[in-house]
Order: structure tokens, then sequence, then C-alpha cells
């Protein structure tokens, strides 16, 4: 019994750890649902990675769409916009005018009146291209364009994608190729741009050219949403400022010296040639072409070919002569003649003689007077102009000059009128004459 007692009595003590490590057990979990919860965890974690991109690409086209569509119905509510919503490619940004060439490193460029460049906004869905306007402003940028851009069939469209490729940027080591003001606000469909110029040139990319663009980089306070073509000027070169000083001018002045003139380079040929005559100035090669033409011709020598001299005299005769006269005059004969020495008025004996019925004798007299009045010409007295009757620029035909050697840009010289017409000459003295009178582009 004793026995007996002992193993009641210590079976409590023998069940109690069992019973806790059953507890135990039963609380632990199993390798089994540890696997199970990880992969599904893993499963959770490889789906959410795999729907998030195309979750944000649907959320983000949503979002653009309703915007785009809230443009476009802002858009086509204003009545001063006049392009549609479904054609965003039919707005452009132009340049209103070319540019002035060409065109130097350090000079501001301008257009071809010398103003600042304007950019217009236009509407290109109709025939030509119609000023627009948008209802918020729009930020502009200026940048340098490849000159071979745009190419193909994109000349007059291209993609935003291709026109920033075409950006050329500075050389390395070298300052911003456009310096000045490059960023701007359009309003109202136009804009002024300020002082820009280039500081490099363009002899160092493939075309030896640049152009000058212009594109939005913001439409109100949001991004671009709605698609507006950039604005690109002509191709031109670029070159360096020193060149400045020996280019030519357009039109010449009558000071300008001699190798402002096309195919005559300073300290050429050329131009040593007509400087060792005395031949400075624009003024005196023109001087010479009008009295002597073949002499002129001999002095530059065969060097210069008759293609050469067509340019070069075209040039030349471009130049702006003013109202400033010259008068020449003696015991029996007054002349008047333009800065060129042609021949404005001739008056011999009293006599002021139309070209149509000089004689042969006539003729080699004035001519002879001519040459003398070229020969002196720094003693020739200026006068501003002549003074005739407002009645006498009223009717009349044109006389053809019959001068050999020289060539005139005016018109006729002279003028026939109605006889015993007064004519009041540069000292104010009236002179009655057999109906004529002289170019009035003179008087």
């Amino acid at each position: 019994m004793a026995a007996k007692r002992f193993f009641d009595d210590s079976d409590p003590d023998q069940k109690q750890p069992n019973y806790k490590r059953m507890r135990s057990t039963s609380t632990r979990p199993s390798f089994a649902s540890v696997i199970k919860e990880v992969v599904m965890v893993n499963f959770l974690d490889n789906v959410s990675s795999a729907l998030e991109p195309m979750l944000r690409r649907v959320v983000h086209e949503e979002v653009e769409s309703g915007l785009r569509r809230y443009s476009c119905r802002s858009i086509t509510r204003s009545p001063s916009l006049r392009i549609k919503a479904l054609e965003p490619s039919n707005v452009r940004l132009i340049f209103n005018k070319k540019l002035t060439l060409p065109i130097f490193t350090g000079s501001k460029i301008v257009d071809c009146d010398g103003q600042n460049l304007q950019i217009l906004l236009v509407d290109t869905s109709g025939e030509g291209m119609v000023p627009t306007t948008l209802p918020y402003p729009i930020k502009l940028e200026i940048v340098v364009l490849d000159g071979d851009f745009p190419s193909g069939q994109n000349e007059t469209n291209w993609s935003h994608d291709e026109f920033n490729k075409n950006i050329v940027k500075e050389r390395t080591g070298k300052r911003p190729l456009l310096a000045g003001e490059l960023n701007f606000t359009m309003r109202d469909g136009v804009v002024s741009v300020g002082e820009i110029e280039f500081t490099d040139n363009s002899s160092w990319i493939r075309s030896r050219r640049f152009r000058i663009g212009a594109k939005v980089v913001q439409i109100g306070n949001n991004q671009t949403t709605v698609r507006i073509t950039e604005a690109i000027t002509e191709s031109f070169m670029v070159k360096d400022h020193r060149g400045e000083l020996y280019k030519k001018h357009y039109p010449p002045a009558l000071g300008d010296n001699v190798w402002r003139l096309e195919k005559i380079g300073k300290d050429g040929t050329f131009h040593k040639k007509l400087s060792s005559k005395r031949i400075n100035t624009v003024q005196d090669f023109l001087k010479l072409a009008t009295i002597d033409t073949p002499k002129l011709r001999s002095i530059l020598g065969n060097g210069m070919s008759e293609k050469m001299w067509e340019v070069t005299y075209k040039h030349a005769k471009t130049c702006e002569q003013g109202s400033k006269l010259y008068m020449a005059s003696g015991s029996t004969y007054t002349l008047i003649l333009s800065p060129i020495c042609q021949v404005v008025r001739a008056i011999v004996d009293g006599q002021i003689y139309p070209t149509r019925d000089l004689t042969g004798i006539q003729k080699a007299n004035i001519q002879t007077l001519v040459k003398e009045a070229y020969a002196n010409w720094n003693s020739l007295e200026e006068v501003d102009g002549l003074v005739n009757e407002p009645a006498l620029l009223s009717q009349g035909e044109p006389v053809v000059d019959q001068y050999p050697n020289v060539h005139h840009q005016q018109q006729p010289m002279l003028r026939s009128y109605q006889q015993n017409t007064i004519l009041t000459d540069a000292s104010e003295q009236l002179i009655e004459y057999n109906g004529w009178i002289v170019n009035p582009n003179y008087i």
C-alpha cells in the first residue's frame, strides 16, 4: 500500500511536465505553416510590384487626359483663340521678319529693319498664317539650332524631340553660345526679344551655319499640354567680330572706303591699284566711272573680269546720293553736277540744252566742261538743290540722254515742257528758254 501511495503521490509530479510540454508544443507554429506564410507574403509582394507600374500609368494617363480635356474646353470657349483643340499642330510660333545679315560675334542680333526680333503666335489651319492669341501667358526660350535643321520632309513640321535633338550647345570650355535675354513671356500672341548676341562663330559645326529657334517651355501655370510648333529663322553663318571690320555695306555710302564694294578687298590688289590713283572712296569710284569708264577699267586691270566688274559697279550704284549738288561755272557757262559727276543742268551762253538737239560740237564742248569740273572737283561750289515753279512738274515727256561715257541711275536728265516757261536757277535768276527743264529729282 505504501508503494502504491508512493506511486499515486508521485503521479501528478510525473504528469505535470508532460502537460506543459504538450501545451508548449500546441502554441508553436509548425514548419509547414511558416513556409506557407512566407510564400503568401512573397506572392503578395510580387503581385503588388507587378501591378504598381500599371496602376501608376493608368492613373497618370487618366489625370493627363482630364487636364487635356479641360484645357481644350477652355481654349474652345475663348473667342480670341482661332484654333481647333483637336489640331494642336496648327498653332505655331514664327519670327516676324528675317534677320539682318551677316551676323558677327558680340554684335546685337536684329531683324532686317534693325529692330529687336519679334515672335508671333499664328494659326495655320486655314489659308496662310493668321495671328492668334491664348487666354494665358506662354513662357518661351531662345535656343541655337544646327543650320541643317530641318531637312527632308520635315521642313515645316517636326516633332518636339527632333527640335531638341538639333539644339547646339557651346563648345567645351567656351561661354554659352548665346548671351542676353533668352527667356521671356508671351502675352496676347506677340513678344519682342531682348538684346541677344553670339559669343562664338559657326565654323566648328559640320554645316557651318546656325539658326535661331524659339520654343515653348511652359503654358500658364502648368507644363505644356498643347503642342505649339517652334519658330526658326533662316540659316546663317556667324563670323568672328574682327570680320566686321572688313564687311561690305549695303547700300554703301558715298564716303565709304572703296574696299567696301564687292570684289574689292581691303589691302587687296584692286584696292592698292585704286589707291595709287587717289580713288579712295565710293564717290571717287563712281565719279570716274561716270566721266571715263574705260580709264577706271584700265586701272583695275585684267584681273577684274567683266562679271566681277558688273557686280562691283552694280553694288556701287546702290549708294544713296542725297540732295547735295555741285556747281561749276565760267564766264559763258554753268554746270550743275550730281555727287557722282552726272550732268543735272548745262547752261551755255544763256541756253539750256536738251541732249537730243545737241550737235556733235556741242556735245563735245559740254563733255569737255564736265571733265574740267571733275579735274577741279574740290573747287566746285556746293548747292542744296534747284528751285522752280511747282507748275513746271505737271507735264512733259522724258528725253533720253546721249552723253557718251556717262551712266545715269536717275531718270533721264532733261524733260520737255511748254515754251516760254520761266525757270528759277540756283542763283534765283529767272531764265527764259525754249521749253526745257532738268530732271525734277534734282529740283
